[in-house]
């Protein structure tokens, strides 16, 4: 992975922050929250790229964390993993209901949980690169579209003059060929001599 994730981990007990904390700070910046409304705050603020959310919370329980940021759509793609010390047939269900990525149980086991935040970590990054790269087509189908109507300008019946070469434009106004295609299309002219010019002109030089 190209960049430092921050992981924000919201538990009710400090001790719990703690030993999270040690497991994931040699490759993580961890965030932490000792209740939902912390929780809520710290996520508006740092904006963290995945969050560890224990269920068993006064006030505000895990899982209506987890409901609040999933109803926010500027939130909505961070991965949110549980812990929890509830039986796995209570709690695991309804946390993958309401849009939990994976639940852990407590006692944590911390090589298991690095290998699961680095697991969705990497799901993310290349979510994100598929939306960016998906997002890069739409823009340059964009630009394409955008190009084919200016060269459509250039179709169909154009008066030009048969003496001077001018061409008259929308405006009834008579331009210089190069003047109305450079401003009908993106292109570019560079000036040269065709041989049966550089004859005559040849000519005219000797005759000088």
């Amino acid at each position: 992975m190209s960049k430092r994730f921050k992981i924000l981990a919201v538990d009710d007990e400090p001790i719990n922050l703690q030993l999270i904390s040690a497991a994931l700070k040699n490759e993580y910046d961890v965030l932490t929250a000792t209740n939902g409304y912390h929780a809520i705050a710290q996520l508006k603020e740092q904006r963290p790229d995945l969050i560890l959310l224990d269920v068993m919370m006064p006030d505000m329980n895990g899982f209506d964390v987890c409901s609040n940021i999933k109803a926010d759509a500027s939130f909505v793609d961070i991965p949110v993993i549980f812990l929890t010390a509830l039986d796995p047939n209570e709690g695991e269900l309804r946390g993958l209901e309401i849009g939990g990525i994976d639940y852990l149980m407590k006692p944590v086991n911390f090589e298991l949980l690095k290998l699961r935040v680095r697991n969705h970590l990497a799901l993310k990054e290349r979510n994100e690169m598929v939306i960016a790269q998906r997002d890069l087509l739409e823009i340059q189908k964009k630009e394409l579209e955008e190009a084919l109507a200016r060269v459509k300008h250039l179709e169909g019946i154009i008066p030009i003059c048969m003496y001077c070469k001018k061409i008259r434009d929308d405006q009834n106004t008579w331009n210089q060929l190069e003047q109305y295609i450079s401003e009908h299309s993106e292109a570019k002219f560079s000036h040269g001599i065709c041989p049966k010019c550089v004859q005559e002109q040849m000519e005219i030089i000797k005759n000088m």
